[in-house]
């Protein structure tokens, strides 16, 4: 799978997660983008950063073990990027971001993982 779809495809998860925590907390989305902005940012500087060091490392980004670093560093640094720019982070959206992002960021891999498999076993 080439590089640049999987970071497309965890930036787009990233800022779904976004989108939706502000829609569930009755924010604007798209009739205020600084405040989607202000949001999303702390994550996709995370994930963005994950990715960076996946690339140097030479890593297959899309594969299970290096999707678990990818969603750690996207929550921790996320996390900490939120708390030093001012912004919540209560236990309850540390444990929704967590969990949400996991399910998301490694989500999609496991599925991916499960086809290889599946057609692995198939050609056999």
């Amino acid at each position: 799978m080439p590089i640049a779809l999987i970071i497309v495809i965890d930036v787009i998860l990233v800022a779904v997660f976004c989108v939706i925590g502000r829609l569930s907390h009755a924010e604007g989305v798209f009739s205020d983008i600084p405040g989607l902005l202000g949001t999303t940012w702390p994550f996709l500087v995370a994930v963005l950063a994950a990715h960076a060091v996946m690339l140097i490392r030479r890593t297959p980004a899309d594969r299970m073990l290096p999707g678990v670093v990818i969603w750690a560093v996207t929550v921790v640094v996320g996390l900490v990027l939120r708390a030093l720019s001012g912004q919540g982070t209560a236990i309850a959206f540390m444990i929704v971001a967590t969990l949400t992002l996991a399910l998301f960021l490694i989500g999609w891999r496991a599925v991916v993982a499960l086809t290889r498999w599946m057609r692995r076993r198939r050609l056999a």
